[in-house]
Formats: C-alpha cells, sequence, structure tokens
C-alpha cells in the first residue's frame, strides 16, 4: 500500500466528551500519524462549503447546524492506505449503522 493522507475532523459532540487523546489512540493503533491538527470552531458559511456536495440532501442544515454548534478538531493524517484506515476506524456515517468498536 501506498503512504497517503487524508483530513478528519472530530466533530463537536466528540471535542465535547474530551475524547481527542482517546480518537488519536485509536488512529496511532492503526499506524496513522497525526501530522497537523487545529481546533477551529467553524462558521456557517465554512460549514455550508465544506458540505456542499450535500447541499441538495434533506439533512444539510442539520449537518451545518450541528458541525457549528461547537469546535471541532481538524487533522491530517498519514500512514499506509490512510484514507481505508481511517474511514474503517471511523465506521459508517450514519452512527446507528456503524459497527461496534468504530469510533462512531
Amino acid at each position: 500500500m501506498a503512504i497517503e493522507r487524508t483530513l478528519s475532523i472530530i466533530k463537536p459532540d466528540a471535542v465535547a466528551k474530551n475524547v481527542i487523546g482517546q480518537i488519536y489512540a485509536r488512529f496511532e493503533g492503526a499506524g496513522l500519524k497525526v501530522i497537523a491538527a487545529k481546533m477551529v470552531h467553524l462558521s456557517r458559511g465554512e460549514a455550508e462549503q465544506f458540505y456542499g456536495v450535500h447541499k441538495a440532501r434533506p439533512f444539510f442544515n442539520d449537518l451545518v447546524s450541528f458541525m457549528i454548534s461547537g469546535p471541532v478538531m481538524i487533522q491530517a493524517l498519514e500512514g499506509e492506505g490512510a484514507i481505508a484506515k481511517n474511514r474503517e476506524l471511523m465506521g459508517a456515517t450514519d452512527p446507528k449503522k456503524a459497527e461496534k468498536g468504530t469510533i462512531r
């Protein structure tokens, strides 16, 4: 596998629960390195632009509102197969459908 980089966002609920360190430990345990990180509070415009691909979807406004409800932790991850590993660790985008043991 190739060394890849991917963007990952720890959402406001996880930041509020103070579990960033636990999530980083999961990344590192999977062979991913956090090569850059920044905590930010997204503006509505930033969230709308980032999630713009979902603009026509019925959940768009709720998603944007959630993402601006508190600070998020944004990080760049690096490692072999980083994109697939990050997706596997996170689980399904719908937390109700995420497998047990995934971050969601």
